[in-house]
């Protein structure tokens, strides 16, 4: 079996979790965000994905890679104020910063399935 690109960062770095997409930091008081393809929306912050990188890893499991369905996680958090972090930062880096500040929080479940 040959093993995805996310699947290979996650053995070469010793993850468990693959990081699409760090984005902290969008402005307070909107209901909703429509998010284009390759922008952010204004005024948020992007920190590093697991490939190392600013921006979203698409997700797109190869066809011979098993399981063949994967969940997708996204987490938003409300804070109480905004976070003192510069773009780059890292999930583990917003994580810290965000102990205590934590006001609700939800999370969404997308599953994909190559066709």
């Amino acid at each position: 079996m040959k093993s995805s690109f996310p699947e290979f960062v996650k053995q070469k770095r010793g993850i468990e979790i693959f990081d699409h997409w760090v984005l902290f930091n969008l402005p307070a008081g909107r209901q909703a965000f429509d998010i284009e393809e390759g922008k952010i929306p204004e005024g948020a912050t992007e920190g590093i994905n697991s490939s190392g990188k600013l921006g979203y890893a698409s997700p797109c499991p190869p066809a011979q890679y098993e399981p063949s369905e994967h969940r997708y996680v996204f987490k938003l958090y409300a804070l109480d104020a905004g976070l003192s972090l510069s773009a780059g930062a890292s999930k583990a880096d917003v994580e810290k910063a965000m102990e205590g500040r934590i006001i609700a929080e939800t999370q969404l479940v997308g599953k994909y399935k190559r066709q």
